[in-house]
């Protein structure tokens, strides 16, 4: 990650996230205003962050003892992008906790010459007993994995 002093979110770049997760853009996301309806960007930061998740730990999400769900999220919005559109989620740990993850994220254009932000998210994950819905600590697995992209500087 890029150490340097941030004067303004909107300054973030990609190098700026420890993980970078490819994500499309699809018909069906743009919105009667041609570009990225709001809700599609949540869908986009959530693909990423258990893309990234089940790719490097092998977790299946649906049998596994322990699932994060979201209890929090929002999103900034800096500029709009459309479909078709290959983007980047620049994906950062915020804060680790015992049974919680904060998530600082980016959205980037994975091509071209416009390397500027285009929307700043945060998700934060509480990790529940599949049965019984209660709170749990994180999976060691996942925590191993979550530690490599941990930041002091969430901006």
């Amino acid at each position: 990650m890029a150490e340097r002093e941030q004067t303004s979110e909107r300054e973030l770049t990609a190098a700026d996230f420890p993980v970078l997760w490819p994500v499309t853009t699809r018909w069906a996301d743009n919105d009667m205003y041609g570009h990225l309806n709001n809700a599609v960007y949540y869908q986009l930061f959530d693909t990423a962050i258990n893309g990234w998740i089940i790719g490097a730990t092998g977790i299946d999400p649906v049998s596994a003892p322990a699932q994060g769900v979201v209890v929090e999220s929002g999103c900034k919005y800096f500029r709009s992008v459309e479909f078709p559109h290959a983007l980047t989620v620049g994906i950062r740990v915020a804060r680790l906790g015992n049974s919680s993850v904060t998530y600082d994220l980016g959205l980037f254009d994975a091509e071209g010459d416009d390397a500027t932000i285009a929307a700043r998210g945060s998700w934060v994950h509480v990790y529940v007993d599949t049965d019984s819905r209660r709170p749990v600590g994180i999976p060691e697995s996942i925590r191993e994995l979550l530690t490599t992209a941990q930041t002091g500087d969430p901006s």
